[in-house]
């Protein structure tokens, strides 16, 4: 009998609904800093008389550091533990979220805003892997596929803001800002009696407190589903207790050795053209609506349906990602997306830009949520964390890069040329992970990462 055994064969019951709320409520306050930023724009140019070129990179803040954050959130997950990132990530966002909407110049504003994105970034890369490692194998994808939907929560909320307290006060743009940093104040107290992964606890050496945590938990599931727990299935293979020192060097040094090789050029490359073109295409589409003739209070309306949309989108795919596979679901989702890129390149009148938009958005977040379930289980415990990190960093690439690609294109390819480059940006993201992803559905993270060669190489490591 192991403690992951146990763990494993616990039915999702109310302790496991608390940590998906929980973390849940941090995605939806990352998506909401995220989006809001679209919305404060105009008003921090009339604030300052910014130019454009200062407006972009404002625009570029968040993003960039939400890639330094990921990385190092990655990095200290893997070496002091999951629970202390995310608890000082979603400090750290909050405290300069506040610093931003208290700015007095460009400037401070600026560096504000990079660093509420270093604090969101490890926030954001640091929850699903965490997540993961408590949730059985049968409902793994489920649920981490509808903690990313929380996601959407945030991008619908950052544009209620946008349309009602933005222009609403005369500093209506500070005050947004204050409204997505001052409720994670409960939220960092409502999380201090998380317990830590008791993979990552095992991972460590530190058995008796691993013990200690799924112990509780099974009394707390036993607790809320009243019957008595399943039996504990055939012992799998635990994460290796004597494990590498993870630094950024031996973390690159390992995701690219050939064990390897396969399953990072396939997250890494579905990251980046997901990011890409969900930047490329969120960070354009309110300026699109607008010289289709649509008013700027009309787009931020628009806006709002197409935000809508994400909401299903998050949750089919988690739905989808038990019965079809995480694989496929990510297929799926990104052919969609390529479909309603194509559309939208072929449309230009304001209610079906929308409409396709919605479509978009719909696939788009879809095809996240399948990539926040697969990530986790395709690194093995010792480095899951600096794994995903890596991954979601390399994706930001493409959030930094897409907006400005995207705007430097439109010039010479027009609306129809832009859309129609995400549309193959996307179809190379189908083709490859149908051709070489990992099918995960079902199968334990044991199963997946603690078997064969990718445990060799680990070895390798710590010699």
């Amino acid at each position: 009998m192991t403690l992951l055994a146990r763990l494993d064969r616990l039915p999702l019951s109310r302790p496991h609904y608390k940590l998906l709320l929980i973390g849940g409520l941090g995605y939806t306050f990352d998506g909401m800093d995220s989006a809001v930023v679209a919305f404060l724009l105009p008003s921090a140019k009339a604030a300052w008389g910014l130019d454009n070129g200062q407006l972009g990179l404002i625009g570029s803040a968040t993003p960039f550091g939400f890639l330094f954050g990921a990385i190092a959130a990655g990095l200290l997950g893997d070496r002091i533990g999951r629970k202390k990132v995310m608890m000082y990530a979603l400090a750290f966002y909050a405290l300069f979220s506040v610093i931003a909407s208290f700015s007095p110049n460009y400037e401070i504003f600026l560096g504000a805003r990079v660093l509420a994105g270093a604090g969101a970034g490890a926030e954001s890369a640091i929850i699903a892997p965490f997540l993961a490692e408590f949730v059985p194998a049968k409902r793994r994808g489920w649920f981490v596929g509808a903690l990313a939907g929380f996601f959407s929560f945030g991008f619908v909320g950052a544009a209620l803001i946008g349309r009602f307290v933005v222009p609403s006060f005369d500093e209506g743009w500070r005050i947004a800002q204050l409204v997505t940093a001052v409720p994670i104040v409960m939220l960092l107290w409502w999380r201090r009696a998380l317990p830590e992964s008791p993979r990552f606890l095992l991972a460590q050496g530190r058995s008796a407190e691993a013990e200690n945590v799924v112990a509780k938990l099974e009394r707390d599931v036993e607790k809320a589903t009243g019957s008595t727990l399943p039996p504990v299935p055939a012992a799998d293979a635990q994460p290796a207790t004597e494990t590498p020192k993870v630094n950024l060097f031996s973390a690159l040094k390992f995701l690219w050795s050939p064990a390897m090789l396969r399953r990072t050029a396939v997250i890494w490359t579905v990251w980046f053209v997901i990011t890409f073109s969900y930047y490329g295409f969120f960070s354009w589409i309110p300026t699109l609506l607008v010289e289709r003739g649509i008013t700027v209070t009309k787009s931020f309306e628009f806006s709002i349906i197409i935000y809508l949309a994400q909401v299903p989108g998050y949750f089919s795919a988690a739905w989808l990602s038990e019965r079809l596979d995480r694989k496929h679901t990510i297929a799926l989702y990104l052919a969609g997306s390529a479909v309603s890129a194509f559309w939208l390149s072929q449309t230009s009148a304001p209610w079906s830009i929308t409409l396709a938009g919605a479509v978009l958005s719909f696939f788009l977040n879809g095809t996240y949520a399948g990539v926040y379930s697969y990530t986790p289980e395709v690194f093995p415990t010792w480095i899951r964390a600096s794994g995903t990190g890596l991954s979601s960093a390399f994706g930001r690439v493409g959030s930094i890069l897409a907006p400005t690609i995207i705007g430097l294109s439109s010039a010479s390819l027009g609306f129809a040329g832009v859309f129609g480059m995400t549309t193959a940006v996307l179809a190379a993201g189908v083709l490859c992970v149908l051709v070489f992803g990992l099918s995960t559905a079902g199968r334990s993270l044991e199963e997946l990462t603690e078997h064969g060669a990718p445990k060799a190489a680990a070895k390798e490591m710590t010699k």
